[in-house]
């Protein structure tokens, strides 16, 4: 096994760490060939509080996915969220220089498109094509090739706090991997879990961490709109915690196996047994009870993504509705709430199966670190041992990576027309 093809996810989150190991094969085919999970203590809502419990928790995930891919981890790529996530629309016009578009009229707009006024605390984590225009020509998604004397780019720009991105990637080098590249949360799980068609017609990624909840907004193949909302999975179990004075574990716990946030669904008189606080007795509690109070919490995050849609005047580009996906979705009632509130189609978002993955894997829990395990093997090549011929194995990037023509330039050879489009090397 060559480890130039080991490629690796890293989901540094909220409530837990998870990475993924995959194997790139010669076909650009990609196989999961390791896994860790391991409960995360030193993050709040997607920043890291603690550096040395989540070196900790980061160690304990990486060493049993290395146990079990039994190859060696030099570097992943680390997803990142968190409020102080910031994006925004931009774009930028050029004069093309010869007959027809290359690469470097490509590369001259996005810079054109990407020089913004950004406060100096911040930094450019992505630049994302959304389309171009030659001429009077709109919707183009790649112009290379194409006659024009104006070329024009629109673009969508996510930015981060550099402080806080910094302390990300020394708590991942702390434990000796390096960070490869850093992507935002909801890109990836979008790449784990939206099909090509539902890109197209215009959908709402609504991906519910422990800390956040992160929403990508896509139509006609390209990121529109990109939040990070700071509510999360914790605050509906901090709900139950403190509404029924349970520990925080075992309101986990209930949220877990009896959470539903429609009360009328459920049988009025079942009760579940609850353990209180240390040195108290077990009390009977009414699911309805349960129900109420996440309900509650519920009812406020669908209001905050509907205000959202609302204020970007988004409503009547998303005819694919909504889709729910991470941990946080899993609890019963979800979809039929979020339908009655967005007044749009809501289901459960799953990661699309590929090379390798389990019926436990495909759950909407591992969206984002199987999009960051895609994300990366998009960005790295299929490399040949050494008795392999060169000739055989051409180095090539996977076919949706429109820049794949210029893999071998520097900085600039890291731009994807894709859905990561230009990555800033920030370290």
């Amino acid at each position: 096994m060559n480890e130039k093809n080991i490629i690796v996810g890293l989901d540094v989150g909220t409530t837990k760490v998870c990475t993924i190991v995959g194997l790139q094969h010669p076909n650009q085919e990609l196989e999961i060939i390791g896994i860790g999970t391991h409960p995360s203590y030193g993050l709040k809502k997607g920043s890291v509080v603690n550096i040395d419990k989540t070196v900790r928790s980061i160690q304990a995930s990486l060493e049993e996915a290395r146990l079990m891919a039994g190859v060696n981890i030099v570097g992943a790529t680390i997803g990142i969220a968190g409020s102080h996530i910031y994006s925004f629309n931009s774009s930028g016009v050029v004069a093309i220089k010869g007959k027809e578009i290359t690469q470097d009229d490509v590369d001259r707009v996005l810079e054109a498109a990407r020089a913004v006024v950004i406060p100096s605390d911040r930094d450019i984590l992505h630049v994302i094509p959304q389309e171009f225009r030659v001429d009077n020509t709109t919707g183009i998604k790649n112009p290379i090739g194409m006659c024009g004397v104006r070329l024009e780019a629109h673009v969508h720009i996510v930015t981060g706090s550099i402080p806080l991105i910094q302390n990300l990637v020394k708590c991942v080098e702390q434990t000796g991997i390096e960070a490869e590249h850093i992507t935002l949360q909801p890109l990836a799980s979008s790449e784990a879990v939206l099909s090509y068609e539902e890109k197209e017609l215009g959908v709402v990624l609504v991906d519910i961490g422990g800390g956040t909840t992160d929403i990508a907004v896509w139509k006609d193949g390209s990121l529109i709109h990109s939040q990070i909302i700071p509510i999360g999975g914790n605050h509906f179990t901090n709900d139950l915690a403190v509404a029924l004075k349970i520990p925080h574990n075992e309101a986990e716990r209930i949220k877990i196996n009896h959470g539903s946030v429609l009360a009328e669904q459920l049988n009025q008189s079942a009760h579940i047994t609850v353990q209180g606080l240390s040195g108290t007795k077990p009390c009977e509690v009414q699911l309805s009870v349960v129900a109420e109070v996440l309900g509650a919490r519920a009812e406020e995050l669908f209001d905050v993504v509907r205000y959202m849609v609302e204020e970007k005047k988004l409503h009547d580009q998303i005819a694919g509705g909504f889709v729910l996906t991470g941990g946080g979705a899993l609890i019963k009632g979800l979809p039929e709430l979020g339908e009655y509130i967005l007044m749009r189609s809501c289901k459960i978002g799953y990661p699309i199966p590929f090379g390798g993955m389990t019926n436990i894997m495909q759950n909407p829990k591992y969206s984002t670190v199987l999009g960051l395990l895609i994300e990366a093997s998009k960005r790295k090549p299929y490399t040949p041992t050494q008795n392999q011929s060169s000739n055989n194995h051409r180095v090539m990037f996977n076919s949706k990576d429109k820049d794949s023509n210029h893999s071998n330039t520097d900085l600039i050879g890291k731009l994807s027309e894709s859905l990561k489009s230009v990555f800033k090397e920030i370290f």
